[in-house]
């Protein structure tokens, strides 16, 4: 095992890390910027080093600084988190080439499964579904419309290769505008992602987003979780998690987790990793991409399997044989995750930064708070705006959101605006209420 971690990352996920760490007896570093001096993931870690300003290009992005840093303070091993350099197949490299391990995939399995088009290849070789579509990047829209009769026509939607966060996405409803979405398209690819290539797939119309938890070893050992229904999203950011779905059958689940192992086993996948599905209407369900790296929303997994998925992962990374068997792992129960985030809902969820002039989390039986936040801190203008991660579990779907609504009426933020408002609404909805919920939810329920 090892003896020191640096966790390349800041905010809750930082925090996780470091507790996750000390539970197992590991010492940590933590890096943090500028303007993230008074973060609680530096008061929480054993030593901290300030690697840069407040741009993440210069700190949390910079990936000599962070190397330096590691090699300095005895380091064995990098924990990314999720989001800044996490998928970051290069940083993954030159952390082996420094000889530090980097807890997560190899810098093979991240490229392939990094790139869609490349990962949506593999898994047509490897005979899991995904959504037709083009088979590589597309070039232009002469060449769509040879594939739109294979796809049975409109909608369809064009992504980026390279892409996520539903950036380089768009919506072509009609011929008419296919020219001027793939410019769109390419051009904010490039932008965001330096990569302007794009490929289609055809619009699952009302589907539910749902994601497959796993966890593979070095020796060939591979188990899926429970299924997370992410389905409550805006412009394809998920606010709403939970676990397991109202809409899979216990047959479905196993069917959904089996693909989910085959997925993770054709790039020789090692660590926690999650694999994403869209389920159309009819109960089809369609490869979407694979998230290498720990999720934002692990938690929901965590409360109804009692299982860590971060210190699985650290074991994992530390060359430990997974004890985990599937027979092992149940759903007990139903838990739903809340992101709060300092974000106006009344003003289509501008960010809303500033400082916390009252912070009174909630409690009791069956809640945890994922959170970096305390009385006094400052939300930077900076970073995501991400406050908390409020987990709420229930003996079943009507007691989790029973509880949730006592919960989010219990938590008190004051000095900027969040979306407990927005989450209190979605709760006394009465189709989210019977489960009837899909990636338009907000546009169409609300």
């Amino acid at each position: 095992m090892f003896e020191k971690i640096l966790v390349a990352n800041r905010g809750e996920i930082a925090v996780r890390i470091i507790r996750a760490c000390r539970e197992l007896g590991i010492a940590t570093v933590a890096v943090y910027s500028e303007i993230d001096h008074d973060s609680l993931h530096v008061r929480l870690a054993d030593e901290s080093f300030c690697i840069g300003p407040a741009n993440a290009a210069q700190s949390y992005l910079n990936i000599p600084s962070i190397i330096s840093v590691a090699e300095v303070s005895g380091a064995q091993a990098i924990h990314p988190g999720y989001g800044f350099l996490a998928e970051n197949a290069h940083f993954a490299e030159v952390c082996e080439e420094n000889g530090i391990v980097f807890i997560g995939p190899s810098a093979d399995a991240i490229r392939r499964m990094g790139n869609k088009s490349e990962a949506k290849k593999t898994m047509l070789n490897a005979k899991i579904p995904v959504t037709p579509g083009s088979k590589g990047i597309i070039k232009s829209a002469k060449e769509v419309k040879l594939l739109v009769k294979e796809m049975d026509g409109f909608p369809l939607i064009i992504k980026a290769s390279s892409g996520g966060g539903g950036r380089g996405m768009r919506l072509v409803h009609n011929e008419n505008e296919l020219s001027e979405m793939i410019i769109l398209a390419r051009s904010e690819a490039e932008k965001s992602f330096g990569n302007p290539d794009v490929y289609i797939e055809k619009y699952i119309e009302n589907p539910r987003h749902i994601e497959v938890q796993i966890l593979a070893d070095r020796f060939g050992n591979v188990v899926y979780f429970a299924e997370r229904d992410c389905s409550i999203q805006r412009r394809h950011q998920k606010l709403i998690e939970e676990s397991p779905s109202a809409a899979l059958s216990k047959k479905q689940r196993m069917e959904m987790g089996l693909v989910a192992v085959r997925a993770a086993k054709a790039v020789d996948y090692v660590g926690a990793g999650t694999v994403e599905f869209l389920l159309s209407q009819d109960g089809k369900f369609y490869f979407m991409e694979m998230n290498t790296r720990i999720q934002v929303e692990h938690c929901v997994t965590e409360m109804v399997t009692n299982i860590d998925l971060v210190k699985e992962q650290i074991k994992i990374a530390a060359g430990e044989r997974m004890k985990i068997k599937q027979k092992d792992i149940g759903v007990l129960g139903h838990a739903i995750e809340f992101r709060i985030n300092a974000e106006n809902p009344d003003k289509n969820f501008m960010p809303s930064p500033g400082q916390l002039s009252l912070y009174l989390p909630p409690g009791g039986p069956g809640v945890r708070v994922d959170s970096h936040a305390f009385q006094d801190y400052v939300i930077p203008p900076v970073y995501d705006s991400l406050i908390a991660k409020v987990i709420v579990w229930g003996e079943n779907r009507k007691k989790a959101i029973e509880r949730s609504i006592r919960v989010l009426d219990e938590f008190v933020i004051e000095g900027v605006y969040t979306t407990i408002p927005f989450h209190l609404k979605v709760l006394n909805n009465a189709f989210f209420r019977k489960g009837d919920i899909a990636t338009n939810f907000i546009q169409t329920r609300l």
